[in-house]
């Protein structure tokens, strides 16, 4: 039985052995992982830092107050909900530039269509996202500098409304 015990432990004691080395392997291959992790991650912060600084450098550009002959400030805060187009039109006044009295046109002119498609029954459903749309494709051209009408509407919401 002793032969037999002294068997039975040489083998458990190469079994633990064997496991410690599997161990150690799993070991390593978690420490790569985490490393290849990190050095992901570490990219991956370098990229999102990139993208904010590009992105601050835009604003910067976009909303710079030494450049306010542009009109590009008031062109975007009028579509900002209805308050934003007040303040529009109040900075607007102080220094009237083309491009900021062309969206607060536009930007009037999609609030009344909003309204008036709301009160028609079938086309009342679909006026919310009619007119989230119309205000987002503005919004694009606004920022882009672009004077492009509304489709359909624009041109005439620049003849209605010309006086501001």
């Amino acid at each position: 039985m002793s032969e037999e015990n002294k068997d039975l432990g040489d083998k458990a004691e190469d079994a633990f052995d064997a496991a410690k080395e599997k161990a150690k392997d799993l070991g390593d291959k978690a420490g790569e992982a985490m490393d290849s992790a990190k050095e992901k991650a570490s990219d991956f912060a370098d990229d999102a830092k990139e993208a904010a600084t590009d992105f601050k450098e835009d604003v910067k550009d976009t909303f710079d107050p030494n450049k306010p002959d542009s009109g590009k400030t008031v062109a975007i805060l009028s579509h900002i909900t209805f308050i934003g187009w007040i303040v529009a039109i109040v900075m607007n006044s102080s220094n009237k530039t083309e491009l900021g009295s062309y969206y607060i046109r536009q930007t009037l002119g999609i609030w009344i269509l909003a309204i008036v498609l709301s009160w028609i029954p079938i086309v009342g459903c679909f006026a919310f996202i009619i007119c989230l749309v119309l205000v987002v494709m503005s919004l694009i051209n606004a920022a882009n500098e672009k004077m492009v009408p509304t489709p359909l509407l624009g041109d005439y919401f620049q003849d209605w409304f010309k006086s501001l």
